[in-house]
């Protein structure tokens, strides 16, 4: 079983760092702090590093067509201009449902936005996954998710895989890409709970799954049979996402937390929270833009 050695590219001490996303045309990283409510990026030529303030929770971001970004945020969707900090609401996904947070989201080749919720308290079956459509009108698509976490497509668009973490497994589902409609969603992976929760998660461009796991040091790739066999080691244990970027996506972004760590564990784990990056031979595709 093969290893790779990661480098810390910014030092940030992220309560919960996640959803890392390469935008091609600024050449740079952008990620989030959940519960700090902010939208982070990283410019790796100049080792420059930049926030904004969103004012709430912010579980995901991606790029769109018109160069902002589009962000799961409190109880839905708010379209962001990164230059300004302006934000605009653009629907809203789980109305009357305080005690619930958006969390992890990517687009899809359509150029949907995916994003699931969960219960600050991490309660049973209270979260779900949406879809924010081209007009901006949102669909629950899975319900009774308790931690809505990782999910992408293979390149033939006809599979989507899907994380709740608290199952303890990455699904794959059937994905019928013009209606968007997900089905016979059925467990690939299982992770043994001693091995961290499946969380964050991205595929490259030989359609191999990289999981990040919280609680679990590493990052792992698995092969869409199921099978496991290559894992990168992260000075931090709760390791949270991760993406492909740089000029040619060959350089992979692994995010991580620190929230719930102990002073002691802090003091053992430094650089919880911050961005790591490391050079895994593999190369990633270009994230889809939001289209709407």
């Amino acid at each position: 079983m093969k290893s790779l050695a990661v480098e810390l590219v910014a030092d940030r001490h992220n309560e919960i760092g996640e959803g890392p996303v390469w935008l091609e045309g600024e050449q740079r990283l952008v990620w989030v702090d959940i519960t700090r409510h902010l939208i982070q990026w990283f410019d790796p030529a100049t080792s420059g590093v930049g926030q904004i303030d969103v004012g709430a929770d912010v579980g995901a971001v991606a790029p769109t067509t018109s160069r902002k970004l589009i962000a799961a945020v409190g109880n839905g969707f708010q379209l962001i201009d990164p230059k300004s900090g302006r934000t605009d609401a653009v629907a809203v996904a789980e109305p009357g449902q305080p005690d619930n947070r958006m969390n992890d989201g990517k687009c899809d080749r359509r150029g949907r936005f995916w994003a699931g919720s969960m219960a600050h308290a991490e309660t049973p079956g209270a979260g779900a996954l949406y879809r924010l459509n081209l007009d901006c009108t949102v669909d629950r698509v899975i319900a009774g998710v308790t931690v809505s976490n990782g999910l992408d497509w293979a390149e033939d668009d006809r599979l989507m895989y899907y994380i709740d973490s608290r199952a303890y497994r990455i699904d794959v589902l059937d994905f019928e890409p013009s209606a968007g409609s997900v089905g016979n969603r059925r467990p690939l992976i299982r992770i043994d709970k001693n091995d961290g929760a499946p969380d964050g998660m991205t595929l490259d461009s030989d359609g191999d799954l990289w999981v990040a796991l919280w609680g679990g040091w590493s990052v792992r790739r698995y092969r869409p049979d199921g099978a496991f066999d290559l894992e990168v080691k992260v000075p931090v244990s709760k390791v949270s996402s991760c993406a492909f970027g740089g000029p040619d996506m060959s350089d992979l972004y692994i995010t991580t937390a620190a929230r719930g760590l102990s002073p002691e564990q802090l003091e053992n784990e430094p650089h919880a929270g911050g961005l790591f990056r490391c050079r895994p031979g593999h190369v990633g595709r270009q994230p889809y833009m939001f289209r709407g």
